[in-house]
């Protein structure tokens, strides 16, 4: 449901309640969406997520080894010469 600010104003009470039952509340300005109303738990349930998003991409971070040098990464090509090999 999308809803203007100024109209969310008197019908605070009903879109908080149609939020918590699961629906998509979006208060727009000037026609473009400003805000959304969700209950707290599916707050929380996106921190989570985002937490454990974050610690995946630490433990991957410290895991990764480097590599060799790109600059360097053709020389298997070429002889001591300078020649293709």
């Amino acid at each position: 449901m999308r809803i203007s600010v100024s109209e969310a104003k008197g019908q605070l009470t009903e879109l908080v309640r149609r939020a918590e039952a699961g629906d998509e509340v979006i208060l727009t300005r000037h026609g473009h969406a400003a805000v959304r109303l969700v209950p707290v738990h599916a707050a929380a349930d996106a921190k989570t997520r985002k937490a454990v998003i974050e610690a995946v991409r630490a433990a991957a971070a410290a895991k990764a080894t480097a590599g060799p040098d790109a600059a360097r990464s053709q020389d298997v090509l070429y002889g001591e010469d300078g020649l293709p090999g």
